[in-house]
């Protein structure tokens, strides 16, 4: 089956990019990390202007309408510019688990956050959110800021968070799964920044006479990631058009292993300035890293994606 985004769903991914690239995200990434919240904030509301926080949400109830492909072509491009925020919890798992006003209110924009144990035991950026959410013995509830945990990623910042009455919800195990998707697809726009970022770099960068991007060694690196890349993402788009747990988990693995590739040969490449924090590329390698792990660490989806094989023996026969 041959597969590709429909014009539509490309006009979306550019209009995205244009609004998000305008905003300066580099700027309001470093800012949210050193707690400076408020251009991450107004980038925020940029965002859900373009439709992105109620993509998954009917019409009816304010949002989009929009299938999983589209959330992906979003997450895609969030994860190109390391938009800080509560994304993954508000437009995917929120937007899918909230019913009634409070799912409303996640069209509408509202930054909302919430932890769900033991995948993500803690609420990322809790103290910016208006509405903070905790899962406990399989219900949603609301939640009560704790204290902050330290975080890889600054722009992730960690909180602990006290379950108190619970709200009306949704399916919890779809709401996981899209949360899985939009990680996994935020994971590849990460992995393509890198990449990007990386091939710019060693067409610059001189050694002994020559761009450094001129020797063979280089360019088998930055092969080896162009390859990894393309293949998580017609993963990705495929668990989107049909997110069975199986075709996530295996999303999930394959752009976490990606994405590590690309940030380990970018850092490479970049030499020692890619250690520093002062440099653009630290905001990539330090979301990739972070990111591997939410939403269930790479064993977690191993396991799970075994467990499906397993259960379905005929899919583990060759084809006659």
């Amino acid at each position: 089956m041959k597969f590709e985004l429909t014009s539509d769903q490309r006009d979306f991914m550019s209009a995205l990019d244009g609004q998000i690239a305008a905003a300066d995200p580099v700027a309001a990434n470093r800012a949210w990390g050193e707690g400076d919240t408020k251009p991450g904030e107004a980038l925020w509301e940029r965002i859900a202007e373009v439709g992105v926080s109620g993509l998954l949400i009917a019409e009816e109830d304010g949002g989009l309408g929009a299938t999983p492909v589209e959330l992906v072509c979003a997450f895609e491009i969030l994860g190109r510019h390391a938009v800080p925020g509560p994304w993954i919890e508000s437009a995917a798992y929120l937007a899918t688990a909230l019913t009634g006003p409070e799912r409303t209110a996640i069209a509408d924009g509202a930054v909302a956050t919430v932890a769900v144990p033991p995948h993500t035991p803690y609420a990322v950026d809790a103290d910016v959110a208006g509405e903070r959410y905790f899962v406990a013995d399989g219900a949603l509830k609301q939640a009560d800021l704790g204290d902050a945990v330290s975080s890889v990623d600054p722009t992730r910042r960690l909180f602990s968070v006290t379950a108190g009455a619970a709200v009306d919800h949704g399916d919890l195990d779809a709401a996981f799964d899209l949360a899985v998707l939009a990680a996994s697809a935020e994971l590849l726009g990460a992995g393509e920044r890198v990449l990007d970022d990386a091939v710019t770099y060693v067409k610059q960068r001189t050694q002994f006479g020559r761009t450094i991007g001129s020797y063979q060694a280089i360019k088998h690196q930055l092969a080896n990631v162009r390859i990894a890349l393309d293949f998580a993402r017609p993963l990705i788009y495929g668990a989107a058009m049909n997110p069975t747990p199986r075709a996530v988990s295996a999303a999930k693995i394959q752009s976490a292993e990606a994405a590590n590739i690309a940030a380990r040969v970018g850092l490479q490449v970049h030499g020692a300035i890619g250690y520093t924090a002062e440099y653009d590329l630290s905001r990539w390698l330090l979301r990739i890293r972070a990111l591997q792990t939410a939403w269930g660490t790479p064993a977690f989806h191993r396991e799970r994606v075994l467990a499906s094989l397993l259960a379905s023996p005929s899919s583990l026969s060759p084809s006659k």
